[in-house]
Formats: structure tokens, C-alpha cells, sequence
């Protein structure tokens, strides 16, 4: 819950860290496309669950939202209202990862405001300093919501520093939903000592990479992303509740 890449070389390292599921939410691709991903390499030891971190408001002022159990495709790029009532409307999971993390996550006020509509909130993440995921362990138990925690791996080291524990089967991407929307008990867990330190490192400074040129190449070089609401696979259903 949940990593940025998928291959063999993934697939085998989740499997020698004892991962039974991955849920798999790449940036800026549509769900056929990670649906199609995750089937291929999901087996009988390894279930890949296709999910949506979406990308709610602009640029300067976004909010992420991981979405699991989506039956359409929703793109990036719209009002957070219209995303929670979109993924209302699908019977979606709704998780939301890294709070209070820089200027990508919902705070304290907005988990508060939308508690009811929240299935979970992410108690650790890899990438998050460790301030950042203490503080967000504080506003979880403030808003009385279930947690998870991830890897949220951008990069391969990081599959299996983090993970989260659940007190029931996940056997299918339906199971899994159920997990979240019930509020089934788990228990989120991460390694510890120097090499999670290191990758813990690693993964931040990714972040430097994504906020800069990362974020050029996406606002300039481009051209539309697959995942823009005036995407032609959208077929003008998100004009209303676009930003862009």
C-alpha cells in the first residue's frame, strides 16, 4: 500500500520480503494500463492490486488521493470535491497517503473536515521524514480513522521497508476493498536500523527529483498527460470538476 513500479525484478523482491499484495498506483497512467500491468504479474504467490493516486486541484495547491477498487477510470487533475463524490459514486476505497507532507497531502483541518468520507490514513511512508509520520500517527488518532503504512516505493530498494498487517484474507482486489471500507484490524509495520535509514534517504531526495525536473518535463515537455481530464479517453465526463 503502495509502490510506483512494477516488474519482475519488483515482483521478486516483494516476494523474498514475505509481500502478499502490492497495490500498484504509478503516477500519471490510466487504469486500463495498471490493470493490465497488475494482472500480468499477479500469481498464486503475488497479488498486484491496480489502484489511482490522484491528483486533486493544480499544481500549486494538489492534494493526493490513493484510490483501490476503482471500476472507471478517473483522471488527475480535478477538484477534491469532485474526486470524493467520482469515487463515492464507484464504491471506491479511499486512502489517503503521506499526510502534511509539503504541499501534496491533505492536513489536519481537510482529514478532519472529510473524515466520513476517509477509509484510511497512511501512519508511515517510507518517503515521509520521521517527524512527518509522527505527526501524521497524531492527526489518525485525532480523527479516529484506520491506518496503513507503505513503502511507497519509488525505487526498487524500498519494496518491503514498509507494510501493513491485516487480520483477514486479501485474496482478490475485492477483498481488499472490503478490508479498507470495514475498517478490518491491522497492524502497520517498517524496518528498522541503517539500510531503512538509507533508503528512507533515498526516497526523499527522489522527492527533490519529482518537485523539479521531474515536474518540468511534466507541465512543459509532454503535452497531455494520459491522465488529463480533456484526455479524449475521458470523453469530456470531468469538464465540470476540471482544473485545468
Amino acid at each position: 500500500m503502495h509502490v510506483k513500479m512494477l516488474d519482475g525484478r519488483v515482483v521478486e523482491r516483494a516476494k523474498a520480503r514475505g509481500i502478499d499484495v502490492l497495490v500498484y498506483a504509478p503516477h500519471f497512467t490510466r487504469l486500463p494500463a495498471i490493470r493490465e500491468q497488475a494482472e500480468r504479474h499477479s500469481d498464486d504467490e503475488l497479488l498486484v492490486v491496480p489502484a489511482r493516486e490522484i491528483f486533486t486541484g493544480n499544481w500549486q495547491n494538489r492534494r493526493h488521493l490513493l484510490a483501490v477498487g476503482l471500476s472507471e477510470p478517473v483522471p488527475d487533475f480535478i477538484s477534491f470535491e469532485g474526486a470524493l463524490s467520482t469515487l463515492a459514486e464507484q464504491e471506491a476505497a479511499l486512502c489517503v497517503p503521506h499526510p502534511t507532507l509539503l504541499n501534496v497531502s491533505l492536513g489536519r483541518p481537510e482529514i478532519r473536515a472529510y473524515a466520513d468520507h476517509i477509509d484510511a490514513v497512511e501512519s508511515y511512508n517510507v518517503k515521509s521524514p520521521p517527524h512527518v509520520n509522527s505527526r501524521a500517527k497524531r492527526i489518525i488518532e485525532e480523527a479516529g480513522l484506520p491506518s496503513f503504512g507503505s513503502s511507497y516505493a519509488h525505487l526498487r530498494g524500498s519494496i518491503g521497508e514498509a507494510w501493513t498487517e491485516f487480520d483477514a484474507d486479501i485474496e482478490s482486489e475485492a477483498d481488499l476493498v472490503e478490508a479498507l471500507v470495514s475498517g478490518a484490524d491491522r497492524q502497520v509495520v517498517h524496518r528498522a536500523g541503517p539500510r531503512h535509514r538509507f533508503w528512507n534517504a533515498a526516497e526523499f531526495a527522489h522527492l527533490g527529483y519529482e518537485n523539479s525536473w521531474g515536474k518540468v518535463d511534466r507541465l512543459f515537455l509532454s503535452g497531455t498527460e494520459p491522465t488529463h481530464p480533456d484526455h479524449i479517453a475521458y470523453d469530456g465526463r470531468f469538464d465540470d470538476v476540471a482544473v485545468y
